[in-house]
This record gives structure tokens, C-alpha cells and sequence, in this order.
């Protein structure tokens, strides 16, 4: 499993927990914002949630108030990359 989160693996996460569908590049473009998408603060932190159940550690706090796509890909990355899994 990659300790990466990645655009396609956001919008189906996005999917699947908020229950919202998002084309990936849509959400790759510069600008983007969650809110265009109908993605709100509730529906990030099932992304969050999620993510923190698979990864098995704590995602950056603020993630969930993510107002861009790329902002929240920063938090959670620098947070996977943090993890002491990330070696594993």
C-alpha cells in the first residue's frame, strides 16, 4: 500500500464517504476548491477517518478543514510520510 495519497485515490475515497462523485483532474485543477463539488467539512473528515483506519496512525489535525484538494493531499501526505509505517 502506498503511503501516498493520491488525486484518484481522493475522489474515491470522496465517493465512497461522502458520498459525492468527483473526476480526479477535476479535482487536479489549480484553484479547485471542495465546496464547488459540493464537498463539505463533514465529508472530509470521513475521508479522514478512513484514511486514519487504514494507515493505522493520526492525520494531520486541520485536514478535515481543508478548503482545496491540494491542501488536503499536502496534510495527509506530510502526515503518511511521518508515520512510522512509512518505512515499512
Amino acid at each position: 500500500m502506498s503511503n501516498t495519497l493520491s488525486y484518484p485515490e481522493l475522489a474515491a475515497l470522496i465517493q465512497a464517504r461522502a458520498g459525492v462523485t468527483v473526476d480526479p483532474l477535476h479535482l487536479e485543477r489549480p484553484g479547485a476548491q471542495f465546496d464547488e463539488f459540493g464537498v463539505d467539512s463533514l465529508g472530509l473528515l470521513g475521508v479522514v477517518g478512513e484514511l486514519e483506519n487504514r494507515h493505522g496512525l493520526k492525520v494531520t489535525s486541520g485536514a478535515e478543514s481543508a478548503k482545496t484538494p491540494a491542501e488536503f493531499l499536502e496534510l495527509v501526505n506530510t502526515s503518511l510520510s511521518l508515520s512510522p509505517k512509512a518505512g515499512a
